[in-house]
Formats: structure tokens, sequence, C-alpha cells
């Protein structure tokens, strides 16, 4: 990816500021953004980097340290979803991440920190079905301390594997 070349594209629009960092999701990284966002006054953040699922909860953190709520990050996947994709095609690679970057932005403008409340669970399921994946199901919820309300709509429990007179491969009485 021509790292570079999105910052300096992203540049001209109006009300971004982009910038480069080797390497966001680290001690220094982290430092660096807190810095841009009281020098800038950003109030939402754009990550285009790699995947949310490990690393969103990072810059939510540094969100949290910098004073903003940390729904006002918006991140953008260009790893998995153009270097990766397009290896060999850094024409269409650069064209793409830059569109989902834009695209990521006129989404940020329209992010709203939505306040967590914590609230009280009962630690009951219900389990609908009482073949072998309810069954199987309602044990795995039982012993992890759930109270299980198990529902089947036929008189009997079992399902299809109690219509069977042997299970492969042990040859064992399928009731």
């Amino acid at each position: 990816m021509d790292i570079p070349k999105i910052v300096e594209v992203l540049n001209t629009y109006p009300g971004v500021k982009a910038f480069e960092y080797l390497s966001m999701c680290t001690e220094g990284g982290s430092t660096y953004i807190k810095e841009q966002i009281i020098e800038a006054k950003l109030d939402r953040i754009v990550v285009a980097a790699c995947t949310p699922k490990t690393h969103q909860p990072v810059f939510h953190a540094i969100l949290a340290e910098a004073g903003l709520p940390p729904r006002y990050l918006e991140f953008v996947n260009i790893r998995e979803h153009c270097s990766f994709v397009h290896q060999g095609e850094r024409d269409k690679a650069l064209i793409k991440a830059i569109d989902l970057i834009r695209a990521g932005v006129a989404r940020s403008r329209l992010l709203e920190d939505v306040p967590t409340k914590t609230v009280p669970v009962t630690k009951a399921a219900l389990v609908v079905g009482g073949g072998i994946a309810g069954l199987s199901t309602a044990i795995d919820l039982g012993d992890a301390g759930y109270q299980v309300h198990l529902v089947e709509k036929k008189s009997t429990i079992g399902g299809r594997m109690s219509q069977l007179d042997r299970t492969f491969p042990t040859d064992d009485c399928s009731i």
C-alpha cells in the first residue's frame, strides 16, 4: 500500500487530518494519536489499518485516555480488504483503500456517543428443541452455571437420534 499517497489524498478533504505512523497499536502509536487529538482538536478518529477484531479495543482505550468517547472511533480494515485481496494490483488497492477510508470518514461524522448501561442479568437460558443439539447445549449451559429451561414440542426428547437403533462407529444403543 502506498500509505504516503493515501495520506496526501485524504489531507485534501475538508475537515480531515490524515497522518502516517508505522504501528499505531504500539505504545508509541498510542502516544502519537493522543498528541494529535489534543494538538489538532480532533473529535472523531478513523483508523485505517488492519483487523478491528484484535485492535479495536486498543484504539477504544486510546480514545478514552485522550478524553474522547470510544464510540467516536471508526475502523477501516485496509489490510485484509485492500492489500491482501489486491496483491500485485497496487493501483486497485490504492483506489479501494482511499474509497473505503473516505466512506469511514463520512460515517465517522455521524457517530454519536451512546451511553453504556449495566443491567442485572438472570443466569438462565431457554433452549428450544430436545434433540442432540438442544440437549448438548442444555448440558453445557447447566455446567456453566445457568438455569436451563428446555422446551420440546414432542412428548419425548432425543430428536432423530431417538429413532435410531444403533450409532456408528461404537454400535451403541442410540437411546
